[in-house]
């Protein structure tokens, strides 16, 4: 444990009797609520880090718009987007 560990608390929406009235009336079955806020925790994480990869790489392609000069708008991307998706259409149609 580092010495910036700080000791457990629960979240305060154990803490919250309507949180946990909603919580429980929402519950499949065999799950509690601490396995609720578990995996809503785990996703958030997940979600954080894939909208931080979103943005890293975003932040990444103007970097290399700013040194090249070379970019492309939203209207030719979508055009080429939508022939992509047009062809695989195509190819599982066959």
């Amino acid at each position: 444990m580092t010495s910036n560990a700080k000791p457990q608390a629960k979240p305060s929406v154990l803490q919250d009797e309507e949180f946990q009235a909603a919580a429980k009336s929402v519950l499949r079955e065999g799950e509690t609520v601490s396995d609720l806020i578990d995996r809503s925790a785990r996703a958030e994480v997940e979600y954080r880090k894939a909208q931080a990869a979103f943005i890293a790489r975003g932040l990444a392609s103007l970097k290399e718009m700013e040194e090249t000069g070379v970019y492309y708008t939203a209207e030719e991307v979508h055009a080429e987007l939508r022939a992509m998706l047009d062809a695989k259409k195509a190819e599982l149609a066959k």
